[in-house]
């Protein structure tokens, strides 16, 4: 197998807002050519499935403009910084927008959602022995919380009802690491 590493040559910035900052890098390839590599760097998230001690999974319902629909998912949020630690990310992510705290994080892995164009790493972490407060959602986000079985979370998931790629495999996972929540 040979090295398949493209090497940075330069890079041209489009945009830089707020969430979103993309760049246009030169790159050299293997074959020694020069190409075009458009990114979306991106700081990373989050993405947690709480699980209540009575066995119930913590969703959420929220209109996502991208996609002109309200969508089931899991409580997420990016990273205010890429130097942000993900763990604190999550649990101020959980408590905002569900009102949950964890006495106990187990951490999942990293999900890479679209790894061609975005820089995004989404840190999934399980998150169990749950109390709760009051929620406190940014301003711009108004959210349904609802509790919900794992094994009718998995059901909507294989009939395409649960679209979002963290959630999916959040869930599948969950249903992996801790079969007995699926009765």
């Amino acid at each position: 197998m040979f090295d398949k590493t493209e090497a940075f040559i330069e890079r041209e910035e489009i945009y830089n807002g707020a969430v979103l900052h993309v760049v246009r890098d030169k790159v050299r390839t293997p074959s020694g050519k020069e190409a075009y590599r458009e990114l979306a760097i991106h700081n990373g998230a989050v993405a947690i499935i709480p699980v209540t001690n009575d066995g119930f999974v913590i969703m959420e319902r929220q209109y996502r403009y991208a996609h002109q629909r309200e969508m089931l998912e899991i409580p997420a949020g990016k990273l205010d910084s890429k130097d942000e630690v993900p763990l604190l990310a999550a649990k101020r992510e959980l408590r905002e927008e569900t009102g949950a705290v964890a006495e106990k994080y187990t951490y999942l892995g990293e999900l890479i959602p679209t790894p061609a164009i975005v820089t995004e790493k989404i840190h999934m972490y399980l998150a169990e022995n749950l109390s709760f407060g009051e929620c406190e959602p940014d301003e711009d986000e108004f959210i349904d919380v609802g509790k919900f079985r794992l094994k009718d979370l998995c059901d909507m998931v294989m009939r395409g009802e649960i679209c979002d790629a963290k959630t999916q495999i959040a869930i599948l996972k969950l249903s992996q690491l801790r079969p007995e929540l699926m009765k």
